[in-house]
């Protein structure tokens, strides 16, 4: 009873196809009388005994096997439907806008070999571990720039990353409130959620961050800092945006913290994966192998003429 409470159809217009079907279904069973003129000449009653050569049962001809293709194709079509599945996105990674600060500064040799070099070695760390996951890049110093839309491709990702230096930023500085009016503009066509990661060292004082405008977006920041110290020049990105602030380590501990928040993503994209884990299981397939049965009947000698 559950499931016949459920029964729906997800395409419902289709059923209207049916329609014509009943129309043609008629004329052609008109016009296939032999005996249509007769009948209005003949009493019924007398009809049976003069017809000779005819078989006065009832048979199933081209017009009813081409009716019945026809109904069985348009609820097909329809989408019957009365349960629900996983959709096969339910487990999708939420996407990420990788934000890379490329200044002079990043050229700091207290992270061998340089801060720069460390986030890139972050950074294919993390792609690797959210191997599937669409990325976009974005790199900033004085100016912000989206270097490749989202993307599942990490190798591309990485390999755009280690083209990046201050040395072809067209103008110094760092504009991250730029940066990130950006990276939400990236993520904005995924449909489940996304969060923005900052691979920066430092952030200016002077640097102006507005909160988000409409949905805020997740922002994790590891700080490419020297372990062993104190994080700092982070607090105003942390108070203005909620954001969370994890400290390079010498091994995977930052990564694993940094994946982590990631694949957390917000409460509201939470919700939107929950809407989006399941969707109604459509029964229309099992209706194609009957009509491949039905096509068999084409076959017979006499429907089809040359």
């Amino acid at each position: 009873m559950a499931a016949l409470s459920a029964f729906h159809f997800e395409r419902p217009l289709w059923l209207l196809a049916l329609i014509p079907a009943v129309a043609l279904w008629l004329i052609a069973r008109r016009g296939a009388d032999p005996l249509l003129q007769w009948r209005r000449v003949i009493d019924p009653v007398l009809l049976p005994h003069l017809i000779a050569g005819q078989d006065a049962r009832p048979r199933i001809g081209l017009p009813d096997w081409l009716f019945l293709a026809w109904a069985i194709a348009a609820i097909a079509v329809a989408g019957p439907a009365w349960q629900r599945e996983p959709s096969p996105f339910a487990d999708a990674k939420p996407a990420v806008a990788v934000i890379l600060k490329v200044t002079p500064s990043m050229l700091t040799q207290d992270l061998a070999p340089t801060r720069l070099d460390r986030a890139r070695q972050k950074l294919a760390d993390i792609l690797a571990a959210r191997e599937g996951a669409s990325t976009a890049l974005i790199a900033y110093a004085g100016s912000a720039h989206l270097v490749l839309p989202a993307t599942p491709d990490g190798g591309v990702v990485l390999d755009l990353a280690k083209a990046l230096s201050p040395q072809i930023m067209p103008k110094e500085g760092e504009d991250l409130g730029a940066a990130l009016a950006l990276a939400k503009r990236a993520l904005a066509a995924s449909a489940n959620g996304g969060s923005i990661l900052l691979l920066a060292d430092t952030v200016g004082p002077d640097v102006t961050v507005r909160p988000a405008e409409g949905r805020a977006v997740p922002l994790t920041i590891l700080a490419l800092q020297p372990p062993e110290t104190e994080i700092a020049g982070f607090e105003q990105v942390e108070r203005a945006l909620n954001a969370s602030v994890v400290a390079t380590t010498a091994d995977q501990a930052d990564v694993a913290a940094v994946v982590r928040h990631l694949d957390s993503g917000d409460a509201a994209a939470s919700t939107a994966g929950e809407d989006q884990g399941q969707h109604w299981r459509e029964a229309g397939y099992w209706l194609v192998p009957l009509l491949a049965l039905l096509t068999l009947m084409w076959f017979r000698r006499g429907w089809v003429l040359a």
